[in-house]
């Protein structure tokens, strides 16, 4: 009902009214410093795959969707299913938060970089016939032989992604138990106004 939504506005509100400013500070900049990696993880990507085509042409072009989608999407992907749902009480167990921040930098991090650099080097390779590339027949077999180089070289990348959500993911928890604590004695000091 309203009554709860609005319990659940005044909670957020005093969260954000009694956590430090350097709490404060890694919550609004954590999500950013993961999407940056997806960035790094997506020009990787794309550098690793114009190497294996023989692509020298259109580096701006191709460099530039993957260092800002994925960190766009990295970012709201953090906010929308992790920061957000934990500050609004929606997502209190620790370890589903870390899983969350786990998966995070795992599918959307690491891996959808590396999926997204693939049509966009695909099309180039196309375009300026950079690589040989065969018929529909064998299509599947080529792309799945020229991305395993590829993915073995952003394996390390991906599992720093992991390892990144899943410590972002901690530390954000901690700072709402933090917050929690906070609000307790107030809470408590109020009832016994009343």
């Amino acid at each position: 009902g309203p009554s709860h939504t609005g319990g659940k506005e005044q909670n957020t509100f005093i969260l954000r009214i009694t956590v430090s400013d350097a709490a404060l500070c890694k919550l609004c900049w954590a999500s950013y410093f993961l999407a940056g990696n997806s960035s790094l993880c997506g020009l990787a990507a794309n550098n690793f795959f114009r190497r294996t085509l023989n692509i020298t042409k259109a580096p701006f072009i191709s460099a530039l969707p993957m260092a800002v989608i994925p960190f766009l999407s990295t970012a709201a992907v953090y906010e929308a299913f992790l920061r957000r749902p934990l500050f609004l009480g929606d997502l209190n167990c620790e370890v589903c938060a870390v899983v969350r921040g786990g998966l995070i930098g795992a599918v959307v991090g690491g891996l959808y970089p590396f999926l997204l650099a693939l049509p966009v080097n695909a099309s180039l390779a196309a375009r300026y016939s950079s690589a040989p590339l065969p018929g529909k027949e064998n299509l599947l077999r080529f792309w799945h032989r020229a991305s395993q180089p590829v993915f073995k070289k952003m394996s390390f990348g991906i599992l720093i992604q992991v390892l990144t959500g899943i410590y972002l993911a901690t530390k954000h928890h901690g700072i709402y138990l933090k917050m929690l604590q906070q609000i307790k004695p107030s809470r408590d000091q109020i009832h016994m106004l009343k």
